[in-house]
C-alpha cells in the first residue's frame, strides 16, 4: 500500500480506535505533506512524501532534547509517543554496522584522504541512504572515519 493511502487508512483507524495521540499526530503529519504539495504547487510522489516523514521525525527528536533537558518529562513523552508513530513510517533504518560499512566503501570509491574530502563522500553517500540513516549520524562516522585515515 503506497504511504498516503497508508496514512488514510491508519487516520481512520485511530478514529474508530479513539486514540487520541496517534490521531494527532497522523493529522499533523497529513497537514505538513498538504502544505508541501500547496507551496510546491504540486503532488508528492513517494520519496518526497518519504522526506516530510523524515523532518517530522528529526523536528520530533529535536524536540524531545529539548524536552528531556528542560526536565519536561510530559512533553518529552508525548514527543516520544509521536515518534515512535511517525517512524513507522520510514523505511527500514541501517545499522551502525551497516551504515559504517557503506561509509568506507564510498571513502574508498572517492579515494578520500582527509577531511577536506567530506563534501565528495556526502554527496555520494546521502543519495544511497537517504530516509534510511540519519544525515547527523552519518556526518558524524563519515568525520571519525576520515579523522583516522
Amino acid at each position: 500500500m503506497a504511504l498516503r493511502e497508508q496514512l488514510e487508512s491508519d487516520i481512520k483507524d485511530a478514529m474508530r480506535s479513539h486514540n487520541q495521540s496517534r490521531l494527532e499526530t497522523l493529522r499533523f503529519l497529513k497537514s505538513q505533506i498538504q502544505l508541501v504539495e500547496k507551496n510546491q504547487l504540486k503532488e508528492l510522489d513517494e520519496a518526497g512524501l518519504l522526506d516530510v516523514v523524515a523532518k517530522q521525525v528529526k523536528e520530533r527528536r529535536e524536540s524531545l532534547t529539548m524536552f528531556e533537558q528542560g526536565n519536561r518529562s510530559d512533553l518529552a513523552e508525548r514527543e516520544s509517543i509521536a515518534l515512535e508513530i511517525l517512524q513507522e513510517y520510514l523505511p527500514e533504518q541501517l545499522s551502525q554496522d551497516e551504515l559504517t560499512n557503506l561509509i568506507k566503501k564510498v571513502i574508498e570509491e572517492v579515494g578520500a584522504t582527509t577531511s577536506s574530502d567530506k563534501g565528495k563522500i556526502m554527496g555520494r553517500l546521502m543519495p544511497q541512504i537517504k530516509g534510511k540513516a540519519d544525515g547527523t549520524q552519518v556526518n558524524t562516522i563519515v568525520t571519525e572515519l576520515l579523522d583516522l585515515l
